[in-house]
């Protein structure tokens, strides 16, 4: 584990209604440099289900037709400071990390085809914990523990949840 984070505190916060707001602002501006060449912008992750607690950290998926366009996304979000940080071992998803301050709250974001399997995870994910009040307590709930128990480890907080999501996706992902 790097220092970095090993003295990261992993925090899960009540829900924000501001989170949809910054979301927003965040998806305005991607738009503008690289609307003609994607599909949407989706807010995933848990700050886009209303009501679950979660890290104050906006997720956004690009959704492009193909990988087709992707060299062309790389360099738009490079002009503007992203650097691309490959899919860190996640199947269907490429990263991409700010390089300079621009104003909004913490996020992360990635461009996903439309048919690759961390997109349709992420939609999955997400919509089953919008419609489905018990399982969205029961997460948040694991998430909390998880955060006490693992305050300075943001790899363990994350290899907790794998259970409880991998359950959720069994049931989702037919």
């Amino acid at each position: 584990m790097s220092i970095a984070q090993k003295t990261k505190v992993v925090e899960v916060v009540p829900y924000d209604p501001e989170w949809k707001v910054e979301f927003d602002r965040i998806r305005e501006q991607l738009l503008s440099y690289v609307g003609d060449l994607i599909i949407t912008i989706e807010h995933v992750g848990s700050t886009s289900i209303e009501g679950l607690a979660a890290k104050p950290i906006i997720d956004l998926d690009l959704v492009m037709d193909s990988y087709d366009v992707l060299p062309q996304i790389i360099e738009r979000l490079q002009q503007h400071g992203y650097e691309h940080q490959g899919n860190l071992g996640i199947e269907g998803r490429e990263a991409f990390e700010r390089r300079q301050a621009d104003g909004f709250m913490k996020y992360h974001l990635y461009a996903c085809p439309k048919d690759g399997k961390g997109y349709l995870e992420h939609i999955a994910f997400r919509d089953y914990l919008r419609s489905n009040a018990v399982a969205r307590q029961a997460y948040a709930e694991v998430k909390q523990r998880l955060a006490e128990q693992h305050r300075y480890d943001m790899d363990a907080y994350c290899e907790g949840k794998t259970a409880f999501v991998t359950s959720i996706l069994s049931k989702t992902m037919k």
